[in-house]
């Protein structure tokens, strides 16, 4: 093996090992945690019942936020893994009219499919074989690593409405 060959090989090894390192963190901060309480820890703490309260002054409720949350996640794991993705209306997709769900089961299923979604898009994350920076062959220049930015953002984001929403119900 040449000089250059075996510069070329660290290089590439020193590579993968802080693309690997990125990737950590990257999950690290999806599941929450990091700067704000996990969704996961939070979503307990809140009864069936108070999930359709309208609090004075905000225009949405538990459910209504929580549903967005996992609406915007799925929809950028669709974006991420299918060359034939097509957008939603926004916001009326994104937004349900709904206060709450109607039934206790569909408030359970609600919550087990936003967590499957979340591990289907951390396993993207994780895959070897993922380039975080390679551009969407059918996006206009967006990256998962962009993507998963977005989804750790928005999660922070609404997992704070939630809280304060929780908070303001006495709730926590």
């Amino acid at each position: 093996m040449s000089v250059n060959q075996s510069t070329e090989r660290a290089f590439s090894d020193k590579n993968i090992l802080l693309m690997d390192a990125i990737k950590q963190q990257l999950v690290k901060h999806i599941q929450g945690g990091e700067a704000f309480l996990p969704i996961d820890k939070l979503l307990p703490k809140i009864p069936f019942e108070a999930l359709g309260t309208v609090i004075e002054g905000l225009p949405y409720t538990i459910w209504q936020q929580f549903h967005h949350l996992s609406f915007c996640q799925k929809d950028i794991l669709d974006f991420s893994i299918d060359p034939n993705y097509t957008h939603y209306e926004w916001p009326k997709d994104y937004w349900t009219t709904d206060l709450a769900p109607i039934i206790e089961e569909e408030w359970e299923v609600a919550q087990e499919t936003y967590f499957k979604e979340r591990r289907q898009f951390i396993d993207l994350i994780l895959d070897a074989k993922t380039d975080l920076n390679k551009p969407f062959a059918h996006g206009t220049g967006q990256t998962l690593f962009r993507e998963a930015l977005l989804v750790i953002e928005h999660t922070a984001y609404h997992t704070g409405q939630i809280l304060v929403m929780a908070r303001k119900l006495q709730l926590l």
